[in-house]
């Protein structure tokens, strides 16, 4: 077994991260760094809260760091527990600059220490029945795709990701991480990128509405999130030669876990047959699609895996580097008002 070290007790801490690592057979969440030391023996009785970062460093039993603290805070906390001799788990982004990103990726390589980066969105639902739907190639060429991420969120949120123009708040540097790694999984590197970026809602002070555009050839693929639809448009829509795939909704995974529920309980990953995406097909026939069942779990049993047996990461950080460099990318285009190229 591993020994789990966690920084961070927040949203992502406590109903992502924890109950992941806490669901794996191979890791043992053992220490938390956090002031909610209640909540934590709550909810974790077997996990002792720990005053700060340097403390879990040099404790020798800890195996694997995973940070899951604000965004400004990726790159040198996983610096440090790298050169303390820890594996590391990085929440997305990987980093707020790709330069930390590349550094961190030598630095991991040099100490022999497995890095990666919880892109757990390539393990929900929808996203494992759109990439099974490609491979089959019920599409054909899929000429356009659409990935969007709709919240119906009026008033900001209090804090560095919306209010403060902290480093590292913002919805591209929220959302954009998950949607881009898709996309990259999905159709890999575009030949150029166009940025549109807003701040809508009164008072944000960082963007809360994207929308990119992947120019790959003749193909475009959309990436896009907004704070302000009420009726929110498809999760995955995708054209191709042969048909149109359509999926409302997100994967259940997170809700479930937020609530309270565990990765270990029935059903967890399974979506409502009503929740289906629909195939149309080019002589005008439509048929809902199963849709696979996610597991994020996947994700941490693969770290155990690279830590034990010499596996491959889960989630390559190059691939997450690869994203990062984008949003910079997308950044500086919609800066100057036009495509660059990728």
């Amino acid at each position: 077994m591993i020994d789990v070290g966690l920084i961070g007790f927040g949203l992502a801490g406590a109903s992502f991260h924890a109950p992941l690592v806490e669901a794996v057979p191979r890791l043992w969440l053992r220490s938390v760094v956090t002031s909610r030391r209640d909540e934590v023996a709550r909810a974790f009785p077997s996990a002792a809260a720990v005053a700060d970062a340097p403390a879990l460093f040099a404790d020798p039993s800890i195996g694997l760091v995973v940070i899951a603290t604000p965004n400004d805070l990726h790159a040198p906390l996983a610096r440090a527990a790298l050169e303390a001799g820890k594996h590391v788990v990085i929440d997305k982004p990987f980093a707020v600059d790709p330069a930390d990103g590349r550094a961190l990726i030598a630095l991991a390589q040099a100490r022999g220490l497995v890095l990666s980066v919880f892109h757990n969105r390539r393990w929900d639902s929808d996203f494992l029945t759109v990439r099974e739907l490609l491979d089959s190639g019920v599409l054909g060429e899929v000429m356009l795709a659409e990935l969007r991420w709709d919240r119906f969120r009026p008033a900001i949120k209090p804090g560095w990701r919306e209010a403060t123009v902290d480093v590292g708040g913002g919805m591209l540097a929220d959302l954009g991480p998950h949607l881009i790694d898709q996309a990259l999984q999905l159709f890999g590197r575009p030949d150029a990128i166009g940025a549109d970026l807003a701040a809508q809602r009164a008072g944000v002070v960082v963007d809360d509405y994207f929308e990119l555009t992947l120019h790959y050839g003749e193909r475009r693929v959309i990436l896009s999130a907004s704070t302000l639809v009420a009726s929110a448009r498809p999760r995955f829509a995708l054209h191709g030669t042969r048909g149109s795939f359509v999926k409302y909704g997100l994967d259940q995974q997170e809700a479930l876990l937020r609530a309270g529920g565990k990765a270990t309980d029935p059903g967890y990953g399974e979506e409502r047959a009503e929740a289906r995406g629909m195939l149309t097909l080019a002589d005008g026939t439509a048929e809902p699609v199963a849709t696979q069942r996610g597991d994020w779990r996947r994700y941490y049993e693969g770290v155990a895996d690279a830590i034990l047996d010499g596996a491959p990461p889960p989630v390559d950080p190059a691939d997450a580097l690869a994203g990062l460099e984008l949003i910079a990318l997308a950044r500086q285009s919609a800066a100057q008002g036009r495509t660059l190229p990728a």
